[in-house]
């Protein structure tokens, strides 16, 4: 790969920057250094003369991929597919009908990126593996100024590396971007990789548990909660420390009122908890901090604290019919805004005893950045804010850009929500990249492994075992189990094991014998048939997963065919 150029657009002026050179301009100064030891970094420091505005900082490269090379496009956020592609393929778009509703949730809402055939993007990282040269990989070493994005065009052959400052006032020095590429061998990239961030493992341990939401969703009491946490802590397959038990939305009155929960819950928050514990488990609590419901009392309250955009008008940060609609988004920077949610924290942590909270839907704080501030620098600084006010609890992610989570979160959403069938047909339809779905949960669960363990512990999303309310077969099931164990160091489910058949105690045991696996390569060897090669005690396995509805024959090692069924996965000993 080739650097080719440099371009700066800055007050409407076109400005090509020369690497390892003094760029002075009339109103401002762009130091630009390039250093090709261990890797190419480079790193572009802006010093205004005066105040400026940033319409664009892109880098450009030479970037020919053959056919037979594949490009790992990572999305926006947890919840965005994220896969490998082939070059000349394209990332599907939200289909126009449900912009209005669904453009918020990924990157349908930024302008300026790309979309057609061949033409690739991804976002803080990307990825290109050749057929016999190992992997190229292609990261931003600094999220905390603003989102880098990653634009491959196979037509043309070049990488443009753009940094997300859309309208970026500056009157001061600013670290605008850093950049770091190598080839080799995979693992030894990701390493260096999260060298170069100076991220150190998680300190938290992987962890088991039980969630409410798929099997209940938001239609949850406290009598069908202690119900459900006798039945999940009398099974022994969950008796490992630390074992989580989880509640998720529909606790809270209204999104955005997380001091007050509904009337179905007469003994409060804080009696959950204390059962939770006497159980030997660890409780763990859902909020949504950064989006708020018209309907709260918060938003009546404080209609000052709602986000607004440049012109003043309130910013819709989705729709959610189990929400009642329309949900929008707080002003992160307003103080008052702030003061609550710390109260939310400290009644949550220090008042109600829970000590995982799962933190959702944060991408909504970085829809409108103030001047001065970008979607990434936003979501950074809220990142940061969450992990002081949690202190020494545990932070699960989900919703968020993954690059502003590296570090500061110790688990994070690594894909959209299983769905209780393999697929949704009408998001599949609709092309929304952020969808329940369990194929494209398992495609990026798959696509995004290497982070486990490095930024975070990555949480694959939930298994599901059960019969009832589901409508997954068992060769599915099976399949999300053994890939989410593998591959995730957080490892829930929502079924009540208590009505588990014999059949089905014996494949959970299976599957969570796979835990803790070292695994050292995960390859997508056709269209959804993957290859996870591991390691446990000793011996070397692999999995065959078959992600399709039809049966795929594969050739094996010594040339026996191997037939896998339609999502079939099998484990074997590695010859």
């Amino acid at each position: 790969m080739r650097f080719r150029k440099a371009l700066l657009v800055v007050n409407g002026i076109s400005r090509e920057l020369q690497p390892n050179r003094a760029n002075t301009f009339d109103e401002v100064y762009a130091d630009f250094q390039h250093q090709s030891e261990n890797g190419e970094h480079y790193r572009i420091f802006l010093h205004p003369k005066q105040d400026i505005t940033v319409q664009r900082l892109e880098l450009h490269f030479d970037l020919s991929l053959p056919a037979a090379a594949r490009f790992f496009a990572n999305g926006y956020q947890s919840w965005s597919e994220s896969r490998w592609h082939s070059p000349d393929s394209r990332i599907p778009r939200l289909r126009r009908i449900a912009r209005s509703r669904l453009g918020f949730y990924g990157d349908e809402h930024i302008a300026g990126i790309p979309r057609g055939r061949g033409q690739l993007h991804s976002w803080t990282y990307a990825l290109v593996r050749y057929p016999a040269a190992g992997v190229l990989l292609m990261g931003s070493v600094n999220e905390r100024t603003g989102f880098t994005l990653f634009l491959y065009d196979h037509a043309s052959g070049t990488l443009t590396v753009r940094k997300d400052l859309d309208r970026l006032s500056l009157r001061h020095s600013f670290p605008a971007l850093e950049l770091w590429f190598q080839q080799g061998e995979e693992a030894a990239m990701f390493d260096a990789y999260f060298d170069k961030w100076e991220i150190k493992a998680p300190a938290a341990p992987p962890v088991l548990g039980w969630t409410s939401w798929y099997a209940h969703f938001n239609q949850i009491t406290e009598a069908l909660l202690l119900e459900k946490l006798d039945a999940f802590s009398a099974e022994p397959l969950f008796k490992a420390p630390g074992t989580v038990f989880q509640i998720d939305d529909g606790w809270q009155k209204e999104i955005g009122d997380w001091l007050s929960a509904k009337p179905v819950f007469p003994g409060g928050m804080r009696v959950l908890a204390t059962k939770i514990r006497e159980k030997g488990l660890q409780p763990g609590l859902w909020l949504a901090p950064f989006v708020v419901s018209p309907r709260s009392e918060l938003a009546r309250r404080h209609p000052e604290w709602l986000l607004r955009d440049a012109n003043g008008r309130l910013v819709r940060a989705g729709w959610n019919p189990m929400w009642g609609g329309w949900y929008h988004a707080l002003d992160f920077y307003h103080e008052g805004v702030r003061e609550y949610l710390s109260g939310v924290f400290h009644m949550v942590l220090e008042k109600w005893g829970y000590n995982l909270l799962k933190l959702d839907f944060l991408f909504a704080v970085a829809l409108a950045p103030p001047p001065g501030k970008t979607r990434g620098g936003v979501m950074w600084e809220a990142m940061e804010f969450l992990r002081q006010q949690s202190g020494t609890a545990r932070i699960l992610a989900c919703g968020v850009p993954l690059g502003a989570a590296f570090g500061l979160a110790d688990y994070c959403r690594i894909s959209g929500d299983v769905h209780t069938a393999w697929r949704h047909p009408l998001l599949d339809f609709l092309k929304h990249r952020e969808r329940v779905d369990t194929l494209a949960a398992l495609r990026s669960t798959l696509g995004r492994w290497r982070l486990n363990g490095r930024a975070f512990h990555n949480d694959p999303d939930v298994f599901i075992l059960r019969v009832e309310g589901q409508k997954l077969s068992p060769t599915q099931q099976h399949t999300l189990l053994t890939i989410n164990a593998l591959l995730g160091n957080i490892l829930f489910t929502s079924d009540d094991p208590s009505v588990y058949s014999p059949e089905q105690l014996s494949d959970l045991a299976e599957g969570l014998a796979w835990r803790g696996s070292a695994v050292r390569e995960v390859v997508e060897i056709a269209g959804d048939i993957w290859k996870i090669d591991f390691e446990q005690e000793g011996k070397n396995w692999t999995a065959y997963c078959n992600l399709n509805s039809e049966e795929k024959n594969l050739p094996s090692s010594n040339g026996v065919g191997m037939e896998l069924r339609p999502y079939e996965t099998l484990v074997l000993l590695a010859g």
